[in-house]
């Protein structure tokens, strides 16, 4: 069976130790968590925890299976990729010593829609959101000039419509 990622969306219990629990349970398992997103939720008194796994659909099942020991767990979830929205914030701190590199990285956060949040004498930092491959492209084309720091949230999604 082919790997690919799996969205798992859940509600759990909105208090201390619940997402050590998650973690600490997959990760005994053998289950390695790609990124982890947790906020509150729509519920009072629930949060919602967006995590990414790879592996083939029997890890998936696994996974969820062993969600579903969790009494704090409420509510699972695996998001269809046909009907996700998956977001993802960066911000990004770039090295802008010369004039027509820093005119050059403003023209890139223009098309990809990122905010400028700081500027100094050597470095721009900025913050885009979208999906992680949008991400991944507006990093690919910063790289050239000198990338200092990044730091992203990882992907959190929702199902689209009705789903």
């Amino acid at each position: 069976m082919r790997e690919k990622s799996h969205v798992i969306s859940t509600l759990v219990e909105h208090k201390p130790g619940v997402l050590q629990k998650v973690a600490g349970l997959l990760n005994r398992r053998g289950f390695n968590i790609d990124s982890i997103t947790v906020g509150a939720s729509e519920v009072e008194g629930l949060a919602r925890m967006v995590f990414v796994v790879k592996g083939d659909e029997k890890v998936l099942e696994q996974v969820i299976k062993q969600l579903h020991k969790l009494v704090e767990v409420v509510k699972i979830k695996d998001l269809d990729p046909e009907y996700v929205l998956k977001r993802e914030l960066c911000l990004v701190k770039v090295k802008t010593t010369k004039e027509k590199s820093r005119s050059e990285i403003i023209e890139y956060a223009d098309i990809f829609k990122a905010k400028i949040i700081d500027v100094c004498d050597d470095f721009i930092t900025m913050e885009v959101t979208g999906n992680p491959e949008k991400i991944d492209s507006f990093l690919r084309l910063l790289k050239p000039f000198g990338i200092k720091k990044i730091a992203r949230t990882g992907p959190t999604a929702i199902a689209r419509g009705h789903h």
